[in-house]
């Protein structure tokens, strides 16, 4: 076990936030590995457990324990076909298809999406995280749809902040199973890592966080609903997380949802279908779509023949 400790004086680390401090303290890690670390605990001050936006104040003592120092990503530039919607010199809009990776991580070193844009846009290699240039904000792997992807630095400040302050408008197309007992609703149950099955988000959590999520209905079957959900937080897993807990999970979500029933399901059916937000460089608010996916028109098909 590594450890390395730290004290705050008025010259050094005063006001940062805790993971922006060890970012720039521990020159091994990425800041993504940094919250990690933070969020699972083996980052204390004065002893205690903080959040990863913690500021910190004059005499405070930092602590990070570790098992071993991180080998950074040898990033490679790959291949890997893109649908672009739209791009320009200062931002990039990807339809990400189902099964695309976002970025390398443990069992996917390679052929992600940061992958992808190395290859045809290098000039995202320095923006950002280490192991995750460019990326201002994510799809699960098994969600499709559009993204926007920052092109130059001035570009990836300002819609990291319109995302931070919650300017950027998102909508989902999402199959629910069952039928929600109001046609428009928000649910914000907080929601953080389950306290047995670390891998999992729930709302049964030692560390709630704000989560909020509104959906309407567009569509009633038999065993399904259709829904628009919007995501007013952006917490990891919410959407699925918020609706599994409220008895109707996502059709195909094989982490939160339940087994295979009278048909065979699709993959996750879950689309992010628009996306709206200050375009970085004009202000002009900005707005790009996506429309479902073949594989999810066709299972709306097979279920309506099947009655409503």
């Amino acid at each position: 076990m590594l450890r390395n400790e730290f004290r705050i004086t008025a010259s050094f680390g005063l006001d940062q936030r805790l993971d922006v401090f060890l970012t720039g303290n521990l020159r091994i890690f990425a800041r993504s590995q940094v919250q990690r670390l933070i969020e699972e605990g083996k980052a204390k001050v004065n002893g205690e457990p903080k959040k990863t936006g913690y500021r910190l104040k004059e005499g405070d003592r930092v602590e990070i324990e570790y098992e071993e120092a991180p080998t950074f990503l040898d990033l490679q530039p790959e291949n890997i076909p893109l649908q672009v919607i739209y791009s320009d010199e200062h931002i990039i809009v990807i339809n990400k298809p189902a099964g695309l990776v976002v970025h390398p991580g443990a069992g996917n070193p390679g052929g992600t999406l940061v992958n992808a844009l190395l290859y045809f846009y290098p000039e995202v290699k320095n923006l950002g995280a280490q192991d995750r240039p460019g990326i201002v904000h994510r799809l699960d792997k098994d969600t499709s749809g559009v993204m926007v992807v920052a092109r130059n630095r001035k570009a990836y400040i300002e819609l990291q902040g319109q995302f931070r302050k919650r300017e950027v408008h998102k909508v989902y197309l999402g199959l629910i199973w069952g039928k929600m007992a109001e046609k428009e609703g928000r649910m914000t149950w907080g929601i953080g890592r389950h306290p047995k099955h670390g891998q999992k988000i729930s709302v049964k959590t030692n560390k709630p966080r704000e989560a909020e999520t509104h959906y309407r209905v567009l569509k009633e079957f038999k065993d399904f609903s259709l829904l628009e959900i919007e995501p007013v937080t952006g917490r990891t897993h919410q959407i699925r997380v918020h609706f599994s807990a409220a008895g109707h999970p996502i059709v195909g979500d094989e982490l939160y949802g339940r087994s295979q029933r009278k048909v065979k399901q699709p993959r996750l059916f879950l689309h992010a279908h628009r996306l709206a937000f200050h375009h970085p460089a004009t202000g002009k608010r900005v707005e790009f779509t996506s429309p479902l996916p073949d594989d999810l028109k066709a299972f709306l098909e097979e279920i309506q023949e099947g009655g409503e």
